[in-house]
């Protein structure tokens, strides 16, 4: 198969670890993968940003009175922001290419083995939703695909209010945002949400905080993007 982002070849690899089994398959070639900005390093323990302090000033603002009072427990983001992955997210976004969405399983289904296999196994993936007029404008919901990715069952819960893009609002805008989600189902299990990027964390934490008001124990999210 030719690597989803730049249509080169990509050349399985043989070796003896894998010549008796089904190795996964490779979406991007090596030289696109190893142009992704994975996070590394020291980050904030709770939203993921890059920070020598466990707890950056904007999750210390969100977390004013303590753990209890902001209805999100942590975020993990996969990747930073840079040129490449902007390109790839606007190609897989907002032109319509479900199949890039691919090149990124193998990425998200790691860090989720890596951060979170030590949730309940009743833990469930709720997606963030689009609006039903953004899903005619694009075609899927990303964040349904990446929660597609994650071994368990996917419960789409929420249901989003159309507005304007969260691309085009400003920081202030997002935080004071009215909460564009509704729920009408009380949910008893963990969940952890899936989303394609993390930028100020409200989007998060309101969905976050209608799960909790209708029962869930407690609430995580895997971003592929930390913004």
């Amino acid at each position: 198969m030719n690597c989803l982002w730049c249509d080169v070849e990509v050349v399985p690899e043989i070796s003896w670890a894998n010549v008796f089994t089904l190795s996964k398959p490779k979406y991007l070639c090596s030289v696109c993968t190893d142009e992704l900005p994975v996070l590394e390093g020291k980050r904030c323990r709770k939203c993921s940003r890059k920070s020598e302090e466990l707890l950056c000033q904007d999750c210390q603002r969100w977390d004013v009175h303590g753990d209890y009072d902001d209805p999100l427990t942590r975020n993990f983001s996969v990747f930073h922001y840079n040129e490449m992955m902007q390109d790839m997210i606007s190609r897989w976004k907002y032109r319509g290419d479900y199949s890039l969405g691919n090149s990124f399983k193998i990425f998200y289904t790691k860090a989720f083995e890596q951060e979170f296999t030590s949730l309940p196994k009743n833990t469930i993936a709720v997606p963030i939703p689009l609006s039903n007029e953004r899903i005619k404008e694009r075609g899927f919901n990303q964040s349904l695909q990446l929660a597609g990715f994650l071994p368990m069952e996917t419960c789409e819960l929420l249901t989003r209010v159309h507005g304007e893009k969260q691309s085009k609002k400003t920081r202030i805008e997002r935080i004071s945002a009215l909460n564009p989600f509704k729920i009408t189902k009380t949910i008893n299990k963990p969940v952890i949400l899936t989303d394609d990027i993390y930028t100020t964390g409200s989007t998060l934490r309101h969905a976050a905080s209608l799960l909790k008001e209708q029962g869930c124990p407690i609430v995580y999210a895997l971003t592929l993007v930390r913004g």
